[in-house]
């Protein structure tokens, strides 16, 4: 996988969470889960091509801003 697909997976996941109302907490469970993974994943290839983050939260705003860019490329 490209370091953009998994940042797009990624957000998709970060994004659906946030639309999953608490009630739902198995839901909600299985989304975390998932989105650990693609987080794990996209940190690891960004450490693979060279790019350098500070903590999770930044390599979280990056694949945002990878995305965001990707998209505005595309248009």
């Amino acid at each position: 996988m490209t370091l953009v697909e998994i940042a797009q997976i990624y957000t998709d996941l970060v994004k659906a969470e946030k639309e999953i109302p608490e009630i739902e907490s198995h839901a909600k469970d299985q989304i975390n889960a998932l989105r650990t993974k693609y987080h794990e994943l996209l940190m690891a290839k960004m450490k693979e091509q060279g790019i350098e983050f500070s903590d999770r939260f930044d390599a979280m705003n990056m694949a945002f801003e990878i995305i965001r860019k990707e998209k505005s490329l595309s248009s």
